[in-house]
């Protein structure tokens, strides 16, 4: 079963690769819960790019889970938006498909 574990000292550079190795889809980190604005910086940690009130942690993702799922509960746990894009990262995934099923 794919899976990744997202840490407040994990790298964003090292969270997008680890997100493509395991579901095979794309990650577009954003500075802002709403994915308006600049990208987050690759080299930043998650925990120094967290939102004000953001309480951080870990997380578990499996496959399986929504991209709108997964979008939600990043928001909620950072304070930063991400997006799910295809393997090529040429458009957006669904919101209703699954985090391996966004790959295709």
């Amino acid at each position: 079963m794919a899976e990744i574990a997202l840490k407040g000292q994990m790298k964003v550079k090292t969270l997008k690769a680890d997100f493509k190795k395991a579901f095979g889809s794309t990650l577009r980190v954003y500075m802002s819960p709403t994915c308006k604005g600049r990208m987050a910086d690759d080299e930043a940690t998650l925990a120094s790019i967290r939102g004000e009130g953001a309480k951080g942690g870990e997380l578990k993702v499996v496959g399986q889970t929504k991209v709108s799922s997964f979008e939600k509960k990043i928001a909620e746990m950072y304070g930063i938006g991400v997006q799910v894009a295809n393997a090529d990262d040429s458009a957006l995934a669904a919101n209703d498909v699954t985090l391996c099923g966004a790959a295709k």
